[in-house]
């Protein structure tokens, strides 16, 4: 049944439809189906007569709708619902709100299956681009409890957390790498365009170069000759490293291990990915999800393959019986912070909240580290470069300066 079902989503495509209700009142639509007939029938079955049904090129657009735009939208479906807006109208109101058509569209196409009598979660599940396992499986729970508004806020609260944690993991990245792609640039344009000039004002005077000159003329000639494939190396080795640690686990797994290895880096990767490993743990064992599902998504939430792999184990250890606790320590990957926390919640009965304490404390860690990088990696580039163009600069000096010398 689960694979015919998921054969079936995925055979669906998008239609707007234009069609009159029983009151001859003029309305349209946007309707995942299966084929044209699939939207009449289900129009018929609203009293809806379609007078006019289209097949879409691209549903809503989906490349331009970004992580944020889906966190505030759950934010503010979840702050409508808890006032008592009925779903639907809710649905209407935030697309409205939002300036971006692409998540209007798509709104669009949930709000039709969901008046259709699709199950909220299940018109999630459709657009698996922009609601994850995770996402589906907290508005699954809610909606069997009945707490549909309370596990939106908390769907909104972590996608605000994690959202928050990866812009400064990103902004902490970010510097050094825009700092190290300037300088290769500046240096290859000091290598083809000004090392050249004094190599011809030096080749004229027929006095022997010292050694370092000698040097870096010889990497300038290189430059000269070979830039095009210097550059053209050095653009494929990066594509071809992206595309590997898209589509290759293995790659992606030594990638990920390395960097929590990383002198600097390293300890600020591993707390940003413990924060998002206990704030999906907290979120969804909170919400009632049982914790071997819960385990299985915060695998796929965990961000990183050494961290997923180890509780892909923790997972099967809980499930033939073993405490959390105890398959946490197994693993020899998290923290002892996060895995006394988690047996005195296991003790207390009070797990959610226990790990919870452990994501808001490694957040705080994450924003002292980025502080601390910020602080450290800009004297350090500075020393580095003014290192390499001082370099450059005394190689080319020094002949004249030996010239000097001779009078």
């Amino acid at each position: 049944m689960a694979v015919g079902k998921t054969a079936k989503q995925a055979a669906e495509i998008p239609f707007t439809w234009e069609g009159t209700d029983k009151l001859g009142r003029k309305m349209k639509g946007e309707m995942l189906a299966a084929g044209e007939a699939v939207v009449k029938q289900s129009l018929r079955r609203q009293g809806i007569n379609a007078t006019r049904v289209r097949k879409q090129g691209i549903l809503a657009r989906g490349r331009t709708i970004s992580e944020k735009d889906i966190a505030l939208f759950t934010r503010q479906l979840a702050t409508m619902v808890k006032a008592g807006v009925p779903l639907l109208q809710s649905f209407d109101i935030t697309a409205r709100s939002h300036a971006n058509p692409a998540l209007q569209r798509l709104l669009g196409v949930i709000k039709a299956d969901v008046e259709s009598g699709t199950a909220l979660n299940q018109a999630f599940r459709r657009h698996p681009k922009y609601f994850d396992g995770l996402y589906c499986n907290l508005v699954e729970a809610g909606e069997q409890a009945g707490i549909l508004e309370t596990v939106l806020e908390r769907i909104a609260t972590y996608k605000e957390k994690i959202l928050a944690i990866k812009g400064k993991i990103k902004s902490a990245l970010m510097y050094p790498a825009i700092v190290i792609v300037v300088a290769f640039i500046i240096t290859a344009g000091i290598m083809l365009f000004v090392i050249p000039t004094f190599k011809t004002l030096y080749e004229g005077s027929g006095a022997e170069l010292p050694a370092l000159t000698a040097l870096v003329i010889r990497i300038s000639d290189a430059f000269v000759e070979w830039w095009w494939v210097i550059f053209g190396a050095a653009a494929a080795a990066v594509y071809a490293i992206l595309t590997a640690f898209k589509r290759s686990k293995t790659f992606r797994a030594r990638i990920d291990a390395w960097s929590l290895k990383l002198p600097i880096f390293g300890p600020l990767l591993q707390k940003a990915t413990v924060s998002r490993w206990a704030r999906t743990f907290a979120s969804l064992f909170s919400a009632g999800v049982p914790m071997v599902e819960a385990l299985e998504s915060v695998a796929g939430a965990a961000g990183n393959s050494v961290f997923e792999s180890a509780t892909l184990k923790i997972r099967t250890d809980v499930a033939t019986g073993a405490s959390l606790t105890s398959s946490l320590q197994v693993t020899g990957v998290f923290p002892s912070m996060l895995i006394q926390m988690v047996a005195i919640g296991e003790e207390s009965g009070a797990l959610d909240a226990m790990v919870d304490k452990v994501a808001d404390y490694y957040e705080r860690e994450v924003d002292d580290a980025v502080a601390g990088i910020s602080s450290l990696i800009e004297p350090l580039i500075m020393i580095v470069l003014g290192g390499l163009i001082g370099t450059i600069v005394i190689a080319m000096y020094l002949p004249i300066f030996k010239m000097g010398t001779a009078f």
